[in-house]
């Protein structure tokens, strides 16, 4: 399996690093980095998280990394990370 990470995924977490960091940059890059790599654990079992029957036929997952909900798809042999907020945001 390949990891891919889409533009909105990359946006996201700019913005959360950018929320951050106003108050702690070093909080903010810890967080960012943690996300970053949350996803690589997903190469391994990457039906692990919650399927979202509203995306079907897609298959769309997520899983909560700490306070933050990560949404990807698996298609075939790649799994591509579309987005990610703190489950506090109103979405």
């Amino acid at each position: 399996m390949k990891l891919k990470w889409t533009e909105h995924a990359l946006s996201d977490l700019g913005r959360l690093y950018d929320f951050l960091a106003i108050r702690n940059r070093q909080a903010a890059a810890r967080t960012v980095r943690s996300l970053s790599e949350a996803p690589t654990r997903l190469l391994e079992n990457p039906r692990i998280g919650e399927r979202l029957s509203e995306f079907e036929p897609r298959e769309v997952r997520r899983v909560l990394v700490g306070g933050y909900e990560m949404r990807y798809e698996v298609r075939k042999s790649i799994i591509y990370v579309l987005r990610l907020w703190h489950t506090r945001e109103n979405r």
